[in-house]
Order: C-alpha cells, then structure tokens, then sequence
C-alpha cells in the first residue's frame, strides 16, 4: 500500500523547499509531489550509481568491506596521529553533525573548514566587513516588488526558487509575477535572464564597476561614460531608478559575484549599493547558497569558534586565516597529512594539484554514494542520507532554520553519530598516551 509522506524538506539546494510530498511503497521513495527534476532524482533514486552499504577500508589496493566499529577505529588512528589534519565538506549534513565536528576539529587540532571556501567565502568576508540588511524569502514571496538576481542562474541551480518566491502570489503582491519587476545581471543569456524585465549583460569580471556605476548615478553624480561594464548608460540609469523606487526590493547574488574579479569586494559594494537604495525605500540582499546546509555549517562553526569557516585549532584556540587554512590552501600547499571529507566531493571540484596531492594522503570520505573522492578514499564510511533516512536541522540560504524529516527506515547511521563515534576513539587513543 502506498504512503503518502507530507511537508518533507528537500535535502538539496538551499531553498530548501519545504512543501515536498513523498510516494512510499515497500520503504522505498517511488514517487514525488512538487519536487522540481532534480530533488525527484535525489528522492527516488537514493541508491544512485553506486550505494555503499557497508564500510570499506583499502588493504593492498583493493577496497574490502569491513565493520562501523574496525573503520571508525582506523580513521579515530589516522586522525589521532596526524600533525596537520583537515576535515572538509560538512554541507549537505545537519547541524548536530557540525557540532560534533567541531569537537572532533578541536581535539584532533584540526582545521576544519567547508564548501564555503570555494563558493560563498567571499560573501562571508563582506558581510563580517560592513554587515547587511537581509529578510527571510516569506516576506520576499508576500512584499517584493522589485527582485534583482546577479550572477546566478535559478533556473538551473535553484529550480523553484523563482516559481516559489516570484511568481507565486503573496500578500502585497496578490497577481504575483504581474506584480513584480525583476532584473538580472548576468554575462550570458541565462534561462533565468530570458524571464527578466530588464538583463543587465555585464561584461566579465567587471561586476564593481558596474555597482559603482550604479551608486554613482543613485547618490546624484552624473555617469560620465556613454557605457560601464558593456551596458548602455541609459539601461544602467534606468535599472537604478526602478531600484530606487521600489517599495520593497531583494537582491540575490551568486557565484557569479563571489567568484569573479574583485570576490568579496564585489559583494562588499554590493551592500553598499543595498544600503544606500535604503535611504529611498526598503531593500536587502539574500546570497544564492548552493548546498542545503552551507550557511547551517557557517552558522555552527560561528557560535562554537567564533569564525564560520577554514577554522585552524591546531594552537589550542580557533584561529581564522582564509587563503591560509582553506581546504584548497593546505592541499595545493601540502601542509595537511590526513584528509577527512563529510557529505562533500573534493575530489571532483578541487584544482588538480589539490587532487593530486590528495592522492598521497591518508583520505577517510564519510559518503553514502560513490564519487571522485571516494575514489581516492583509503577508507569510506556510509551514512544514512540527511532528511530522507535520518531527521536533523539545517540553515536556509537567507539563515532560517528549519526540521529536516526522516521519510524511511535505513540500519545505516547517520552522519552525527559517525562522527561522534570517531570522536570517542580519538579522546581514548590521546588518553592512552
């Protein structure tokens, strides 16, 4: 008989649409109601290409499946002995992972540190430099009459951010996408730009002119050149005053930003920007995270080391030096000696020299399915999967917390406990000493 499961989180992006109805027939995932292509995917095909289902430890070359209790135990060894551990990934678990990974960093004297690194680093930097005005996408889907999406591609990345919160109807805003004007700064054409009122076709990496442009033209400075990053000053002057005038306004930023010339300065200006256009109506920023826990890490790891990521304990104390203790630093640098990577795939998106090194380095990956970095791995562990077999909190993209709920069984154990059992092992290993 089939069960329908109502108001599951979708464990993928971090919209985190929480409206997500499950088909479950025999205790397993069958069918879906409102996921968009990609959360059905992960939804029903849990067992991807290659579900591990037992611990793997490489002996002579060759992965051989072993007990929790023997890879926890080698990994706790691994850990233990290392000088320079790092641990990486962590967002797309939940949050009471995070918490005992901090644990673990500190007693391991470990950097820890997770996908913010390479995507959204950039964003947090700004906002620990000036701050920013932000709301929660509730008000942006009931007041929003103005939506700017710059260097990101919803359609794609975040398939119903836009059905969700721009053409849905809300409560100021009862026609919805009528009601709405929306702009998108992006260098190509995107499926996202061909839904705009007004693309702004910025020319690459020359997103801070365009910005200061546009707060030149907003304070009451003249635009002294006919065009500024490739857009004609009348496009540029036309976009600012449909800004300006906006009762409530939201601009959403990508990788597009964070990741082109200028990175934190980028969304520094951008901010700023923000800020000023607050002196005509009310406008806020909210970042385009990309994985349904990476703000839920950066949360953590701020109330427990005070820094929200490439958090070094190997002094005693939390130390913070992005471009000294990110992931990608101590690999391409080759100062880390052990690897530890949860619910995250370096070994796919890291530079070749941070692969390569990562090759010759002890690797533990905490992964339920097989991938580039479990390639590489020396021993894989597989957990339950985070709001499909296991329940756990995590952080929306503008910082909201919401319950993650368990829709099936599984007897394998979710990502805490793991990393909570290596814990253990490594406080008796030091206590041994």
């Amino acid at each position: 008989m089939m069960e329908y499961v109502k108001n599951v989180v979708c464990p993928f992006c971090g919209t985190l649409c929480d409206d997500i109805i499950c088909k479950v027939e025999n205790g397993k995932i069958v069918g879906t109601i409102n996921a968009c292509r990609i959360a059905h995917n992960k939804f029903v095909h849990t067992e991807g290409a290659t579900r591990y289902t037992k611990p793997l430890i490489r002996k002579n070359g060759e992965l051989v499946e072993v007990t929790y209790d023997e890879a926890i135990e080698k990994t706790a060894e691994i850990l233990a002995e290392a000088k320079r551990p790092l641990l990486y990934g962590w967002s797309s678990t939940e949050c009471e992972a995070h918490a005992v990974g901090m644990e673990l960093a500190e007693e391991t004297g470990a950097v820890i540190d997770n996908t913010a690194s390479v995507c959204h680093g950039p964003s947090v930097l700004a906002l620990q430099d000036v701050g920013y005005p932000t709301c929660t996408l509730g008000e942006v889907k009931n007041r929003a009459d103005v939506v700017v999406y710059w260097g990101c591609n919803p359609m794609h990345a975040h398939p119903r951010h836009i059905s969700r919160h721009v053409f849905s109807r809300g409560f100021f805003r009862d026609r919805g996408r009528p009601d709405r004007t929306v702009i998108v700064v992006d260098p190509r054409e995107t499926d996202t730009a061909k839904l705009a009122d007004i693309h702004l076709q910025v020319e690459f990496d020359r997103d801070y002119e365009l910005i200061d442009a546009m707060r030149a033209y907003l304070l009451g400075h003249e635009i002294l050149y006919d065009e500024v990053a490739g857009i004609p000053r009348e496009t540029i002057e036309e976009a600012v005053e449909i800004m300006k005038n906006a009762q409530f306004g939201i601009l959403f930023w990508g990788m597009g930003l964070t990741q082109s010339r200028g990175k934190h300065r980028n969304i520094d200006t951008a901010i700023m920007l923000t800020e000023d256009l607050n002196d005509f109506g009310k406008f806020n920023l909210i970042p385009m995270r990309g994985h349904y826990n990476v703000t839920g890490f950066n949360q953590v790891a701020s109330w427990e080391s005070g820094f929200p990521y490439c958090v070094d304990f190997s002094a005693g104390e939390p130390r913070y030096n992005p471009g000294e203790t990110g992931a990608n630093d101590l690999l391409q640098n080759r100062e880390a000696d052990a690897l530890m990577v949860i619910a995250s795939d370096p070994g796919a998106h890291f530079p070749q020299k941070a692969v390569e090194y990562m090759a010759e380095i002890p690797v533990i990956a905490i992964e339920p399915h097989r991938t580039p970095t479990t390639e590489l791995a020396d021993i894989i562990i597989p957990p339950a999967i985070v709001g499909l077999e296991v329940e756990g909190t995590a952080y929306r993209m503008e910082g909201v917390p919401i319950r993650m709920r368990k829709v099936v069984e599984t007897d394998l154990l979710p990502d805490k406990e793991i990393v909570e059992k290596i814990l253990e092992k490594v406080r008796e290993i030091k206590a041994s000493k």
